[in-house]
């Protein structure tokens, strides 16, 4: 049994993970991270859409506003990262455009504009001779649509892979092994023991590790990330050249109350998904699955039967309570969280690595991260519930 110790161990080496040991690591920190595949994750199988607006949903204004935040950072973030690593993370500013295909469809769709109106938002209506003139790919039966230029799109496993080098040229030290155990020493979490039984002692212990996040022995009980994996499958397509350009920009639809999106890449691939299901740890991709996705992708632009499918994949988001992130201190000293971002988190990767950094630095939180505090959901305070799927629009 080995003992190593760092200011900061982060347990968990996703996007989430990587960027908030980058960000200690560059303030000075001497930063680990324990994880067996570092760069691999939910991100491996992301679509990369940052839609800050085109995701928003009733009951999560105060997501927004960090939503929002993040977004803006990404056109320096990239820079950065880019600059430093030598590595394309596939960042296009195309923006997105949602559809509707049926008159149910349209009115869903209507009231989103509204609720974006509302909210401070920019998207323009459009009706479905405009989608069709900006999109010359999509179905004659398409209703109307939202053109939002501002979200944008990002390829989440080039994004993995620039984080672990910029890590890497930051001096974190990766541990490429399962944490087992948090090792807690007079109430105070002190590192971890990993599955060989190597001591890793830290400072402060920083738990990043997606949906397995709840999963960590040895954190108190009543002090578990309330973390729940929601399963989400993918279906990859590749355009061949004489297609190409087959889409200029994200397309998000709503079929039948249904919703799919097609993610297009510079490099000719096609990201179609993705499902949403509450199966716990089940990562089966299903034939049920891709065929929902490719029928609701075949209405929504019949010439994508003629592409060729490349990969399936599913993988599993970490949702929360009210599906917005636990970011910092908990109640156990030398213990913070940086999980739960469900289906935003390559969206609010480079605000969470500045979070986390000020927080591993000053001690406290800033304030666009203040309603995101994990002991929000400590028994003694009251818990927001995720809005209803009622209570959304579609």
């Amino acid at each position: 049994m080995s003992s190593r110790t760092s200011d900061v161990l982060v347990v968990g080496g996703g996007v989430i993970g990587l960027v908030t040991a980058w960000r200690a690591a560059q303030r000075g920190l001497v930063t680990a991270v324990v994880d067996p595949e570092p760069g691999g994750g939910a991100a491996q199988v992301a679509a990369g859409m940052l839609a800050a607006v085109t995701e928003l949903h009733y009951g999560e204004q105060t997501l927004l506003g960090l939503n929002l935040a993040s977004a803006r950072r990404y056109p320096d973030f990239v820079a950065e990262l880019t600059e430093l690593t030598g590595h394309d993370v596939g960042y296009r500013r195309c923006g997105t455009l949602a559809v509707a295909l049926d008159a149910d469809d349209r009115a869903h769709l209507r009231e989103l504009h509204a609720f974006q109106l509302r909210s401070g938002l920019e998207s323009e209506w459009l009706s479905g001779r405009e989608c069709r003139r900006l999109e010359p790919m999509l179905a004659p039966g398409v209703r109307g649509g939202l053109r939002v230029d501002g979200d944008d799109q990002i390829d989440p496993r080039r994004l993995s892979a620039a984080l672990v080098a910029a890590c890497e040229r930051a001096g974190v030290v990766f541990h490429r092994t399962w944490a087992e155990r948090l090792s807690v020493v007079r109430e105070r979490a002190v590192g971890v023991v990993t599955r060989e039984g190597d001591v890793l002692g830290a400072d402060r212990v920083v738990l990043a590790a997606g949906s397995l996040s709840g999963r960590l022995a040895g954190v108190p009980e009543d002090l578990l990330p309330p973390v729940r994996p929601v399963k989400g499958q993918v279906v990859r397509l590749t355009v061949p050249g004489q297609y190409a350009p087959f889409l200029s920009r994200t397309v998000r639809a709503l079929v039948r109350g249904g919703h799919v999106y097609l993610v297009p890449r510079e490099n000719g691939e096609l990201v179609v998904g993705a499902t949403s299901e509450e199966l716990g740890w089940d990562t089966t991709v299903t034939a049920g699955g891709v065929y929902e996705l490719l029928r609701d992708a075949h209405e929504l632009m019949p010439g994508i039967t003629e592409l060729a499918m490349t990969e399936t994949q599913a993988g599993l988001r970490p949702g929360s309570p009210d599906n917005a992130p636990m970011l910092g201190p908990t109640a156990l000293d030398g213990l913070l969280l940086a999980t739960g971002h469900f289906r935003n988190g390559v969206l609010l990767t480079p605000v969470t690595g500045d979070v986390m950094a000020h927080v591993l630095v000053t001690g406290e939180l800033p304030d666009l991260a203040r309603p995101f505090t994990p002991k929000r959901f400590d028994a003694d305070l009251a818990v927001p519930s995720a809005p209803a799927p009622s209570e959304r629009p579609a």
